[in-house]
């Protein structure tokens, strides 16, 4: 398989219950990218996403944009790897 670029981000503020996950996957419709979106324990939201280095981290900026009222803070590392994920979810 060959590598793709992988990001993980968190994203904490007031993430859950104002539609975040479903903004993300209707925005990621949009990009050629693959991975998933869900809700953590502890009320920050996770991404994960993989595809083009360029692809992902405009991927990422348009949800930051999107969803800019509700995002206090994002953190986010970045690897290459090889591809985990086939489509985009929520989990």
């Amino acid at each position: 398989m060959p590598e793709v670029h992988h990001a993980k981000v968190y994203f904490s503020g007031h993430v859950q219950g104002v539609g975040f996950r479903y903004q993300t996957l209707q925005m990621a419709r949009g990009f050629e990218i693959s991975g998933w979106v869900g809700n953590l324990p502890d009320g920050r939201v996770l991404l994960e996403a993989e595809g083009t280095a360029d692809e992902v981290q405009a991927f990422v900026a348009g949800v930051q944009e999107q969803m800019q009222g509700f995002i206090r803070k994002t953190e986010m590392s970045e690897v290459k790897r090889e591809a985990q994920f086939q489509g985009f979810g929520i989990r």
